[in-house]
């Protein structure tokens, strides 16, 4: 890992290109710092604004089609009218399962404006996990995409959602029309003879007023409820929109990840209306597609995570790498063994990275421009000393934690105060579970990222890890107790542990699970294989499984995953049987030597 940390003379040289839009960048900030609870602000009356004052200028782009701003905004109210005159009302929740197009945009602006809120339920989501979703917000009706209509058939059998009439939107991607189930109205029909004039009675989009749920990976099992509030998405619009990115009228955003995401929706969309650009939106991410998409839609910055950089770097180079109009990437987890490599090969003169959670209070960017780091932050925040061994921060002789030093790393926390509020999830006792108190002084508050840091100098920090229950992959959190809860169900496990394992040339971590089997020689695992895949997103079924006689714990019981974590898949001292799900295998086979290696190597594309 490139552990640089910043000096006083990086920050001076890159001063002259972040003083060129400081007039802008100030009031971003200022409009930040000024927020209160009472402040209005929301994406439903940012599309009015900028609809009428550039009502010509082209706002979205999907598959060879066009909206101008003004278009946009007058879709969005036909839907918004529709569902107040059918009984949708501010405060209301609203289930959008849509994969990336337009109608998602037009639900989420729609739902704004009624000061409705949007439960962006992830599109990964099966059974009970999507159940689970559905009720911890109490969704009055849903918006659903034809292609996920499967999906919402693995629900409990028998189970009532929703009480009012929901919209099916038809997939022109699909070879077939969908029936219209019971209890739907097609989107086109349901839009059709609504007025395009603003909805009456609009929601007043006060800073304190929910606007969406983002599903976070939770700690016993099942997805968390994060709160984005309007003062989150108006923060991300000014902060990141107008006092970083700063996009203009000419730049054209394209946008491939999932707006399930923050990432994509308050970044990126932010973003984009701060600067009333147009958003190129893509269905899905597509290595082999990403750059003739790029090109053909003239584009002149993208969104990104990690994962995603990594997909198009292992591509096959090619005399077209660096034609294209892009001056500016933005995102997050470029990790910094890559980041050089892709600005050299694709000729990306700025990586505009970021760190920020969907419920954290604290977040970086990185506005001067220097190579992998997150960038610095205003809001108060500190890195503080964490031990590994015993999976928490530590405390000193007086109860007190302790910052770490310059070039060290550490547990990253954001101070809970009036102006930088932790709004927290849905349920109370995961808000509270996710607050460090007493940390510096008695009666102080902190948000616990869950995530390591290391702290560069002048503010800056460069992101190390997931902690904890939960790590990264495939660009998704996955979250351990829910592997585990799965795992535990099955007939052959006594026990199992799940965590995630470094593969050399990957981002993030690849599941693992360490299990405790019944009869090891009954071990099947074609069996084992699909009643993951049938449970769990892609992403969260382990790569990995170890097979062991038995599992540590500590004095209180718990798991110890330390030794397990850091011996990973490859180490020479494992003796126990070791088992992997390569690339486009439905099934787990033995990890050979030649297997080890191959993977060490990278000659499987994970």
């Amino acid at each position: 890992m490139t552990s640089s940390v910043i000096s006083f003379k990086d920050l001076i040289l890159q001063s002259p290109a972040l003083l060129k839009g400081l007039p802008k960048r100030l009031k971003g900030l200022i409009r930040v710092a000024s927020q209160t609870d009472k402040t209005q602000g929301s994406l439903g009356l940012l599309l009015d604004d900028i609809a009428a004052r550039c009502p010509a200028q082209e706002a979205l782009v999907y598959q060879g089609r066009s909206w101008t701003y003004a278009e946009l905004n007058r879709a969005v109210n036909r839907l918004a009218n529709y569902l107040q005159n059918t009984g949708t009302a501010e405060g209301d929740v609203v289930a959008v399962f849509l994969e990336n197009r337009p109608e998602l945009l037009l639900s989420i602006a729609a739902l704004s404006k009624l000061g409705a809120v949007s439960a962006l339920v992830n599109t990964s989501q099966r059974g009970q996990v999507l159940a689970h979703s559905l009720d911890i917000v109490n969704a009055q009706r849903i918006i659903l995409g034809q292609e996920l209509a499967q999906a919402l058939e693995t629900l409990p059998e028998g189970r009532k959602v929703w009480t009012g009439e929901s919209v099916f939107v038809s997939d022109s991607a699909l070879a077939e029309a969908g029936e219209i189930p019971d209890g739907y109205i097609e989107f086109t029909a349901a839009c059709e003879q609504q007025s395009e004039e603003p909805p009456l009675m609009r929601g007043a989009g006060f800073a304190r007023d929910v606007m969406a749920y983002f599903y976070t990976s939770g700690t016993t099992g099942l997805p968390k409820a994060a709160r984005m509030t309007n003062g989150r998405f108006m923060k991300a619009y000014a902060g990141v929109g107008l006092g970083g990115l700063q996009f203009n009228r000419d730049d054209r955003v394209h946008v491939c990840l999932p707006f399930y995401h923050a990432t994509a929706l308050a970044i990126g969309w932010g973003s984009i209306l701060a600067g009333e650009a147009t958003l190129v939106l893509s269905r899905k991410f597509s290595a082999g597609k990403f750059w003739q998409e790029i090109r053909e839609n003239r584009v002149t910055a993208f969104c990104y995570v990690g994962e995603l950089c990594r997909y198009l770097l292992g591509q096959s180079e090619s005399k077209c790498d660096q034609e294209h109009h892009v001056r500016l990437m933005f995102g997050n987890g470029m990790r910094p063994g890559i980041w050089k490599a892709f600005k050299k090969r694709f000729g990306i003169k700025q990586v505009m990275e970021f760190y920020g959670s969907s419920e954290g209070n604290v977040g970086f960017i990185n506005l001067f421009n220097l190579d992998a780091t997150v960038g610095f932050t205003t809001v108060p925040y500190a890195i503080v000393h964490y031990d590994h061994d015993l999976e928490n921060p530590v405390r000193a002789k007086d109860g007190f934690m302790r910052k770490v030093k310059k070039g060290e790393a550490g547990l990253l926390l954001g101070e809970i105060t009036e102006r930088s509020p932790f709004d927290g999830y849905t349920d109370a006792n995961k808000t509270e579970g996710t607050i460090l108190r007493n940390v510096f002084k008695h009666g102080d508050a902190w948000f616990n990222t869950g995530d390591l840091m290391l702290d560069q100098g002048y503010r800056h920090a460069q992101f190390v890890d997931r902690l904890g229950d939960t790590f990264r992959w495939k660009g998704e959190n996955v979250s351990t107790a829910e592997v585990e809860n799965i795992l535990a169900r099955e007939s052959g496990v006594l026990d199992g542990v799940v965590y995630g394992v470094e593969i050399p040339g990957t981002n993030g971590r690849a599941g693992m699970a360490a299990l405790r089997l019944k009869d090891a020689q009954r071990f099947d695992p074609v069996s084992i294989y699909q009643s993951l895949a049938s449970q769990l997103p892609a992403y969260a079924v382990p790569v990995f499984l170890r097979l062991c006689e038995s599992l540590q714990t500590t004095g209180t019981h718990k798991y110890q995953k330390t030794g397990l974590k850091r011996e990973g898949f490859a180490d020479e001292a494992i003796t126990d049987a070791l088992w992997v799900c390569l690339p486009k295998d439905k099934t787990y086979r033995p990890l050979t030597k030649e297997i080890k290696r191959a993977i060490q190597n990278g000659e499987y594309r994970f």
